[in-house]
This record gives structure tokens, sequence and C-alpha cells, in this order.
């Protein structure tokens, strides 16, 4: 059954509801009701006064009022690398590293968070993006809800738009891991509050924030750096493309034929003029003098099916020690996990001294608590 939903407005002098003033939608309460043993009073309301109130039925929010909300109240979305500059994108990182030192030397009363909740839309698990998430915003003293695939069932159950409002008017900030991209762009048109994209089909923009945060503990700077990603051009890579569209770096994607990433996303990032960008079918070659080599499963989540086509595809692609020993003795390794031993990498790699997936994995968190800030405006 739908319920129409409005509100009284209040033509006269009285303050909307405010911490100090005990109100119901416009209208201040003027009645003593104690209640637990604290009594609420206020003057009685006059007949004149209640013949003042208009009742209307309130219009729904609409994808440009939601925008203008978050706009002028300093609020950001964070779908995208490539919608901040690169002066940006370096001062959340700073800001990763600063919360990281904090939260590693035992400091726990910084809590920027603290009286906040955050939905957390999960259309696809993961270990990683909900611990990460759930973890970092608890540390900094905030809440967090598991909202699970049978939860929400976004866009079967109930419409993206009107999750993305109905959560909006219960949290603080919204984070959502889902297939269709299109589903995080349009929680974002109509939610008046933060959305981040903990992942979608077509890109994992907090994955390459850590990514770039670990690159940058190891190696001192992104910048100038030579980052090899072998394997099926997915989301990862887009995430990397629209980095290098605005922090200059030498990226290149080895990839078998016919699993090239989206054309349009390459074309943007060449044509940022920022990085120097390739597209390859020579792991060999593509790896010498390889900062980092990157891996990622040849076969995601949903293309499972898959998985026996793409093994035979990719033969040739795998990161083993021979592929390594070619990047030179200075290369890291990278992986955005889960990985597949024995598949997209060898045992030996992932084990390998010069293998930093751990210490990337768990910077998920501390580069997605500096975004959940700068989101936020804190």
């Amino acid at each position: 059954m739908a319920a129409i939903s409005s509100h009284c407005a209040l033509r006269s002098e009285y303050a909307p509801f405010s911490s100090s003033s005990s109100s119901f939608s416009g209208l201040a309460f003027r009645q003593s009701a104690p209640f637990s043993g604290i009594a609420l009073s206020s003057p009685a309301i006059s007949p004149t006064l209640c013949r003042r109130i208009s009742c209307q039925t309130s219009s729904a929010i609409s994808p440009s009022s939601s925008i203008d909300v978050k706009e002028k109240s300093g609020l950001k979305d964070f779908l995208h690398i490539n919608d901040f500059d690169k002066s940006t994108i370096l001062k959340i990182l700073d800001r990763a590293m600063e919360v990281k030192a904090l939260l590693k030397s035992g400091e726990r009363t910084f809590l920027p968070f603290k009286g906040k909740t955050m939905a957390m839309i999960f259309a696809k698990p993961s270990m990683r993006t909900r611990v990460s998430f759930e973890t970092g915003f608890f540390l900094l003293g905030g809440h967090a809800l598991y909202l699970g695939p049978d939860d929400i069932q976004m866009g079967k159950r109930e419409e993206t738009r009107d999750v993305a409002r109905v959560l909006s008017r219960y949290n603080d900030i919204i984070m959502a891991r889902v297939f269709a991209h299109q589903d995080i762009l349009d929680l974002a048109k109509y939610a008046t509050v933060p959305v981040i994209n903990g992942l979608t089909d077509y890109n994992h923009p907090c994955q390459i924030m850590a990514d770039a945060l670990t690159i940058i503990e190891h190696i001192g700077q992104l910048e100038g750096t030579k980052v090899v990603y072998v394997g099926d051009g997915n989301n990862i890579v887009h995430s990397w493309l629209l980095l290098a569209a605005v922090i200059p770096f030498h990226f290149i994607c080895a990839c078998p034929k016919g699993f090239e990433p989206d054309e349009k996303t390459v074309q943007k990032a060449q044509q940022a003029g920022i990085s120097k960008i390739e597209i390859t079918n020579d792991p060999k070659e593509a790896v010498r003098g390889a900062d980092v080599v990157y891996s990622d499963v040849w076969a995601s989540m949903g293309q499972k099916e898959e998985a026996k086509y793409r093994q035979q595809v990719f033969q040739g692609f795998q990161v083993d020690e021979g592929l390594m020993k070619l990047a030179g003795p200075k290369a890291y390794f990278m992986h955005c996990l889960p990985a597949e031993r024995g598949v997209e990498v060898s045992n030996g790699v992932i084990e390998a001294p010069n293998s930093i997936v751990f210490p990337q994995a768990e910077n998920r968190m501390h580069a997605q608590n500096a975004i959940m800030l700068h989101a936020l405006g804190l």
C-alpha cells in the first residue's frame, strides 16, 4: 500500500527543528509531557496560530536538488578517480598516511565519524571491502550497517532511486558494491548524502587509491613510476587508466587479444595527455623495467562460467618467477585479491619478499578512511 507523505508548513516566527527546541514539521510542541522522569514543556498553542498552518503534499527530492544539497553542504561523492584533480587526489593520499600513522600509534581519540552512520550496500559479497570499510568507520567513531544482497535487492524489490532517498534520511554516508555501474550513478544522483563507489563492473576507485598509497609507501612516489598490469582488461584496469588521466606515470596493460580494457576509457586517459599509456598483448616485453607488476583474477565474479575458457586464452599471462625476473630485482608485485594461486600468479611470486599484496590489502582501510573524510568535508 502506497503512503502519501505530507508535511505541515508553518508560516510564523517559530523556528524549525533544532537540537535546542522540540518540534514537529516546523511546529514547536507547547505542552507538558513527562517521560522517563524528564518533563518537556512549552506554552500552549493558540487557536489563531493553528489556523495559520497549512498541510501540503511533500514533493520528492529531485536529482538536481539532491546534488545541490550535497554541494551546498560541502559533501562529495567518490565515484571515479578522475572526478578529482591531482592536488585533491594527493591531498586524500596524504590524509590517508596521516590517519594511518595515528591508528598505528594506538591513538583512539581521533573520532571524526562519532555520531555518524554508514549504510553499506553489497550486491556483490566481499571480505576486504566489508571489513575495511566497517572497521575503518568504527575506529574513527562511526557505526556501519551491512546490507547484503537479500536485504535490499536493489533494482528488483525496490528502485535504486527510492533506496537512495530512504537511506539518505537514515545515514550520513552510503557505500555500495554493485554489479551495474549505472546503479552507483543512480544512487549518487538521488542521494542527499555522499555515495562511495565500493566497486562496480566498470571501475574500482577505492582499490586503486589503496594501490597508489602502497606504491608511495614502498617507492616514495607514484609520479614517474612504471606500473604494468598483466591479465584481463577489467574494472581494475579502468581505474588505473582514470588515475593515469590525473597523475603522471607510465601505465601498461598487457592482456590477450579480445580482452583489452574499454576503448573509450583508454582514449579518455590518453587524450588527457598526462601519462604514457600502452595496451599490449606481450607481457614479457611489457614488464621489462617495471617498478610494479600487477595482476588480478582472470575470471571475475559473474564470469566464473568462463573460467576454463579464460585459462586457455590467458596462457602465457601468468605472473610467475620468470616474468618477475624480466621485470628486474627492484620490481614489486601487487594483486588486489582474492588471488587464485597457480592461475594468474604463482605461489612463489605472491609469497616472495618483493610481494606487497598484504600491505596493499591493509591500505584499503586507510585509503577509504581518507576518502570518507574528504567526502564528508571533515
